[in-house]
């Protein structure tokens, strides 16, 4: 079984140099506090390391990925996505199995062109520690699994 990651931007822009902001790019992390899922693979890994001094990430489990759809996923137009609108914009009825494809590597973002593959998540309750320190004792860098309790407090 395939492994996502979800990577989330802690830093702005400032002094920032133009490959490391269009390495962002190619990840689709434009604004801070902007998350996303990408598999696990050597060419997304490049591309972690190019910029981690920008975001943080970790392996993230079902339980969270479905929390992240249920309240911050977005189809186009601004909408929610919720029942209504899940089998129009997927070919999915119950959100547990598109989950469950997207982390087996079944389906891609870019198969369902109305659903948006960036999640704009709120701060952090009770803030950052540090972003620009790696993650003991700031918040970028790798997480690891405990990513999913930054994701819980940003959600």
């Amino acid at each position: 079984m395939n492994e996502l990651l979800a990577i989330v931007r802690i830093r702005g822009r400032v002094n920032i140099r133009k490959e490391v902001e269009a390495t962002l790019g190619m990840l689709r992390l434009h604004r801070i506090n902007h998350c996303v899922l990408v598999p696990e693979t050597p060419d997304y890994l490049g591309m972690i390391q190019k910029s981690k001094n920008w975001i943080t990430w970790g392996k993230v489990d079902k339980k969270t990925i479905v929390e992240l759809f249920k309240k911050r996923g977005m189809v186009t137009g601004g909408k929610k996505l919720d029942e209504n609108n899940m089998k129009e914009t997927t070919k999915y009825n119950v959100l547990e199995t598109l989950v469950d494809d997207l982390i087996k590597g079944k389906i891609k973002f870019k198969d369902f062109p109305d659903l948006k593959p960036v999640f704009r998540l709120s701060p952090p309750r009770k803030g950052y520690r540090a972003t620009r320190l790696p993650y003991p004792k700031g918040d970028l860098g790798d997480r690891k699994e405990k990513i999913t309790e930054l994701l819980e407090r940003m959600v």
